[in-house]
């Protein structure tokens, strides 16, 4: 018969009765002495207020998690409770750190409105969670939207938009407004049918402004300094673009000016509108821009003497890219690794940079063609064809056989086909037989009619005065 060994305690009995004790004794003092954490969340510090209010601060690290009517100057875990016999104190309201924005009233100021709620979108909001923030049901939220199909615009929201709720004395939803841009707002209104949907757009002002420009990095850092917005520095390079071509021609030293419309509300600037006339010095040479619209409607613009500014093509089918290749007959092609004619210019840019037609014309390929991906040909005319390769896409609309207007968008920078990054290849044909698009001069369009001369200058003279006087004026400023 086998016997079994009983196994030999792991720790002595003196260490286990030692042990046990200490656990005892530990267990007694955490009955007699609460945990500091314990007492602070039950302790607060009342302070009496000169208006009769009670200021009680909880000492505690736990947020409140109140959205509505909060300054954000103040502690968002203080907590005021009004004296029952002080109906004229100020009602004081607290805004954390989550970009509501407040409906505060001051001891010198009437008390906030109570059904009246203002509250800024923050990221994460969904239309849902701020009417629940707002004390309204989901029942309110469908009859609102459901409405009219303009109500639902309010379910597009963007952090930092606010929103304004006016509720009724039995917290039902009244009115709710957006104040979409500096010219737009859109509100509902409740009334005996339901609710009723407006749209408010504001006229602005406009008035002329002068700008002026030194290029010594890049056209974009030079206009942003002298206060031009993206989308008007974009509109000053179309001007020109025919002319210069802003991925190759641009040098350290440039100069440019410009009138434009600069739209206005209450004294503060919204937007912009259109070049009036500009002037750009590239590489020594100036040129000038006049914005003309004709008896018949039709806008341009032409130099200040009245030769159109427009040509049948522009020089450079993508905006500020930068030229990897150029035309040439004994290129080593990068990916065949043999000697082979570059029959265009490659324009290097950012994979879905937008790529123009070059002039208008009829397309005749859109589609996928051997080595060049992604392709447009465009026909213009009988005599001129342009090609545009290595695509990432088309661009809505782009098919064979349809029609493109000169700056129309046909495609996108991509790297279809034979190509080791993302560009554009541009090819030009006069007559069947390629030419270097950079070189070759192209067609003139139209002047200004000879029964019109009369009343172009009658504008272009004025405007290029003021141009003078300002750049006089500015130049004299900066020498002082």
């Amino acid at each position: 018969m086998t016997s079994i060994r009983k196994a030999p305690p792991l720790y002595p009995k003196t260490h286990i009765l030692a042990a046990s004790g200490i656990a005892a004794l530990l267990s007694l003092t955490l009955l007699v002495f609460p945990s500091r954490e314990v007492e602070a969340k039950k302790t607060y510090l009342s302070l009496e207020l000169d208006n009769g209010s009670e200021l009680v601060l909880p000492e505690t690290n736990e947020p409140r998690p109140d959205r509505l009517n909060q300054d954000r100057e103040t502690s968002p875990f203080t907590r005021i409770e009004q004296s029952s016999n002080n109906s004229n104190s100020a009602e004081q309201s607290i805004q954390a750190d989550d970009g509501i924005r407040p409906t505060t009233a001051t001891a010198d100021s009437a008390p906030a409105e109570p059904n009246h709620k203002i509250v800024r979108v923050a990221n994460g909001d969904t239309l849902s969670t701020i009417f629940a923030d707002v004390g309204l049901s989901a029942t309110s939220l469908h009859e609102a939207l459901g409405s009219s199909k303009e109500a639902k615009q309010f379910t597009r929201l963007k952090a930092g938009q606010e929103l304004e709720f006016q509720l009724s004395a039995d917290g039902q939803l009244e009115s709710l407004k957006s104040t979409l841009s500096d010219l737009e707002s859109i509100s509902i209104n409740k009334n005996e049918k339901g609710f009723t949907f407006k749209r408010e757009i504001v006229k602005p002002d406009v008035k002329t402004t002068y700008a002026r420009g030194v290029i010594n990095s890049s056209l974009f850092v030079s206009a942003k300094r002298a206060g031009l917005s993206h989308g008007l520095t974009m509109d000053l390079a179309n001007v020109f673009g025919y002319d210069i071509d802003f991925a190759m021609d641009i040098r350290n030293g440039d100069e440019f000016e410009l009138v434009y419309e600069e739209k206005v509300v209450n004294n503060k600037q919204v937007g912009t509108g259109n070049i009036l006339s500009a002037r750009f010095t590239n590489r020594g040479k100036t040129f000038t821009a006049v914005r003309y619209t004709d008896k018949q409607g039709n806008t341009s613009y032409y130099s200040a003497d009245g030769t159109s500014m427009r040509k049948a093509f522009i020089r450079t089918p993508v905006d500020f890219a930068r030229i990897s290749s150029r035309f040439s007959n004994g290129r080593r092609h990068p990916i065949l690794n043999k000697i082979r004619a570059h029959k265009g210019v490659d324009y290097a840019a950012a994979r879905g940079t937008p790529i123009k037609a070059a002039g208008d014309g009829k397309i005749a390929l859109a589609g996928r063609k051997g080595g060049y991906g992604n392709t447009v040909v465009i026909q213009h005319g009988s005599r001129y064809r342009t090609l545009y390769a290595h695509m990432q896409g088309f661009a809505k609309g782009i098919r064979t056989g349809g029609n493109v207007k000169q700056g129309q968008i046909i495609g996108y920078i991509g790297t279809t086909g034979l190509s080791t990054g993302p560009h554009l290849h541009y090819e030009f044909q006069v007559n069947g037989t390629h030419v270097d698009p950079l070189s070759q001069k192209l067609p003139m369009a139209d002047p200004i009619a000879r029964n019109e001369k009369q009343r172009f200058m009658q504008l272009s003279t004025p405007l290029m005065a003021r141009m003078d006087q300002e750049k006089t004026t500015l130049l004299a400023l900066n020498k002082r």
